[in-house]
């Protein structure tokens, strides 16, 4: 079984990348998921696309549950996740690739959480470090290996789209202290929180955020710059995966001791 998932963004995937591909259909309550599973350097990976594999689904549309929970299924301890986003100041530009630590959620009508009562009971799980903190550090030493620039700490504000913000929402989340905005962190990193799952985000800046950037927003702009930098976040990802391992420090499991699931 798999103990590491890509969940992949904007043009990542590459039947490439992985050997032995096959594609399994996990069924899940919340629905059933194509996951393609393959492997990379002897390590087990999963794979599933964010948008689906013609980037038909848009980010409020996603089945975030049925995602997660199939990979938790599967067997999956570990996700490395991509997305693109935009900057909210010009310290963070176009190109360069950000680790998030935290998040500020702005989405309206996902379905965020496992626990909703009834026979799943109740559970407030604990969000204080969201993103991982050994995976992150495994991102930056394969960003060092492969000289990658990255920045390490930022803010990702998750909105519900697929609309892009105003002018006006921009101000108001960089003065809540957002660095980036995106569209799918949010309820993905919490829902693998709920399930003990580690979970790391690799954020690509694609453009500036409206009123910040000089011009009207479009997503050919996104799509042109994520081109320009996949070969590096295809590069970055799959060197990342050599330094997974499962005897890691974070407390990312502690929510399974409350919800009594053996680890």
């Amino acid at each position: 079984m798999p103990k590491i998932a890509i969940i992949g963004g904007t043009g990542i995937y590459n039947p490439k990348l992985l050997d032995n591909v096959k594609e399994v259909e996990q069924k899940t309550k919340y629905g059933d998921v194509k996951v393609l599973i393959g492997d990379y350097k002897g390590i087990e990976i999963a794979f599933i696309p964010r948008h689906g594999s013609k980037h038909s689904v848009p980010p409020h549309l996603i089945n975030y549950r049925a995602n997660i929970m199939a990979l938790h299924h599967l067997g999956v301890k570990n996700i490395l996740a991509t997305a693109a986003v935009g900057s909210l100041n010009y310290e963070f530009k176009p190109g360069q690739f950000v680790l998030a630590d935290q998040f500020i959620d702005f989405t309206k009508s996902r379905q965020n959480t496992f626990f909703e009562g009834g026979d799943e009971g109740v559970i407030h799980c604990d969000m204080t470090v969201p993103y991982c903190p050994d995976l992150r550090k495994a991102i930056k030493q394969a960003a060092h290996n492969k000289n990658i620039d990255i920045q390490d700490n930022g803010v990702y504000v998750c909105t519900e789209g697929p609309r892009f913000e105003t002018a006006a929402e921009i101000q108001m989340f960089k003065m809540m202290g957002g660095h980036l905005i995106g569209m799918t962190s949010v309820p993905e990193v919490c829902l693998s929180r709920e399930l003990g799952m580690c979970y790391a985000n690799i954020s690509i800046i694609t453009n500036f955020a409206a009123g910040i950037s000089t011009q009207a927003l479009t997503h050919a702009e996104v799509v042109d710059m994520m081109r320009s930098r996949v070969a590096d976040v295809r590069q970055l990802v799959m060197e990342t995966l050599l330094y997974v391992f499962n005897d890691k420090n974070c407390d990312c499991t502690k929510i399974l001791d409350e919800i009594g699931v053996n680890k």
